[in-house]
Formats: structure tokens, sequence, C-alpha cells
């Protein structure tokens, strides 16, 4: 192994005092003007249906992840997932992305209510220990529309930071950028392929995500819609490095089960022209 592939497996300190946070005090919630390299045609403005946080409901809900954190810290799907992480094929290929740059930064989409159900507080879980394991992962950005006010607090006390545009999946990666997208809709990951088609922007990407492989074996037996919906996922397929999670036990099959890592390297512009944006 390399040294600078030896940089991207040492441990970071659990302290988060480095994470960007942008949500406003608690209370009523303001819109931030985040720009990204994202169309502007394609943002919209994006504030929670319940714009006050509750204070009692936002210390359970920090219980509440505080216990799955550390559920899924001890867990030998935990364990196994490191090992995963740290295996030299799938190491080489976060160094490859990552090039000259020492961090990669980490854009959450549809993660769920964290309030309602465990899977998407198992799926945060994750997250949060990847960024407190390794050094190369940098700020957490998350988005989805059905957070209220209470998981916003909450996911700002855990160091993350909550988008206040819905950027569709849009988000153009003209820097290395970990999109974890766990169990989203097969259209978001058409729309995140889509707008980053181009050679350079696709090596940028890495994915965490549905089984590209699954949607391949789906789009056999389904129709047309379908298939025209998850167009770039399909033709990404060619030129795609998947590496499938192993769950371990049943306690995280919900959460985690049929996602893998993605990685993409298209060499030539040729490669792209199987899909017409």
């Amino acid at each position: 192994m390399t040294a600078s592939a030896k940089l991207l497996a040492l441990d970071k300190p659990s302290q988060n005092e480095n994470w960007t946070v942008v949500m406003p005090r608690r209370g009523k919630k303001r819109i931030h003007s985040l720009r990204h390299n994202t169309p502007e045609a394609e943002q919209q403005p994006w504030v929670p249906t319940e714009l006050e946080s509750d204070p009692e409901r936002e210390a359970k809900l920090i219980q509440k992840m505080e216990f799955c954190i550390k559920k899924v810290e001890s867990s030998r799907f935990y364990q196994n997932f490191l090992e995963q992480v740290e295996n030299p094929e799938i190491l080489d290929s976060f160094h490859r992305v990552l090039g000259f740059e020492l961090k990669m930064p980490m854009v959450i989409y549809g993660i769920g209510s964290i309030e309602s159900y465990e899977t998407p507080r198992f799926q945060l879980s994750l997250a949060i220990l990847m960024k407190r394991k390794f050094c190369w992962i940098g700020d957490i950005e998350v988005f989805d529309p059905i957070l209220s006010a209470t998981e916003s607090r909450v996911l700002e006390s855990l160091g993350c930071s909550v988008l206040s545009v819905n950027e569709q999946g849009r988000r153009r990666a003209t820097k290395p950028m970990l999109f974890y997208m766990p169990h989203c809709e097969a259209g978001l990951y058409n729309n995140l392929l889509q707008a980053n088609w181009e050679l350079e922007l696709l090596n940028h990407i890495v994915l965490f995500g549905n089984s590209f492989e699954m949607y391949e074996f789906f789009s056999e037996i389904k129709n047309s819609i379908v298939v025209e919906s998850t167009m770039h996922v399909l033709a990404a397929r060619k030129f795609a490095n998947e590496y499938v999670i192993k769950t371990a036990s049943d306690d995280y099959f919900a959460a985690f089960h049929d996602s893998s890592w993605h990685f993409f390297s298209p060499a030539l512009d040729t490669e792209l022209l199987l899909v017409k944006n």
C-alpha cells in the first residue's frame, strides 16, 4: 500500500469541532442561501413545514441517536464495514477519487425521518461514524424534504449542516465528493449521474447507495418507463466498480440490504454517448 493510501486508513479522533454548521438558532428556521454547483433552475428553496423546534422532542431524539450510534459502533456489521473500506482494493479506489485533495465532503440525500423510524437512524449513525473514523471525510451536508425543524436541530447538534435548497440530487462534483444515499429512489441516483455526465465529474464521485447491478436486473423485467427513469444508472454500469455491503445480521438488513459502494472511471467520451442528456 502506498504512503498516501495508508493516509486514507488513519483513524480520526471522535471530536467534531471542525464540522461546519449552518443552522439558525433555536426557534424559527431562516433560509440560508448555500451556493453549490447545482443549476439554479434545479434549486428550490426549502424550509421545514414545522418551523418551530420542540426542545422535548429534540432531547429525546438526541438520546435515540446516541443509542443508535453506540449500537452500530459495537456491532459486527460495523466491523465488517470498516474491514471492507480498509481493503486495499477499495482504499485505492478512494485514493484515486481523492487525487491531490486531502478530504472529500459527504452529501447525504434522502435520509428520511430520523425521528419516526429506526432505519434512517441506523443509516445516519453509519455516516457519522465514518466521519469520526476517517480523516479524509470532510464536512457532512444533509437534505431530505421531509425533515422537521426538530430533526434539523438534532442534525446540527451531531455536526451536520442541513441544506436550505432542494438540489433534487443534482450537485455537480467539481471536486471529490462522497454521496451517501442509502435506499433512495432510482430517479435521485439518475439525477446525480445526469448532472455529472462528464469524464472529470464522474471520476470525482464516490456513491454509497442501492446496487446498480440490482437495477440492471430489474430493468429486464419492468416496463420502459422504469428503464427510462434509470437510463444513466444503467449506462454507468459499464464503467462502474461496485462493492456490495454485507449486512451481517438481521438488525441491519432493513437499513443496508442491497447497498453498495460505487466508483466511476469512464476513460473515453465515447463511453458517455450511450445516454443523451
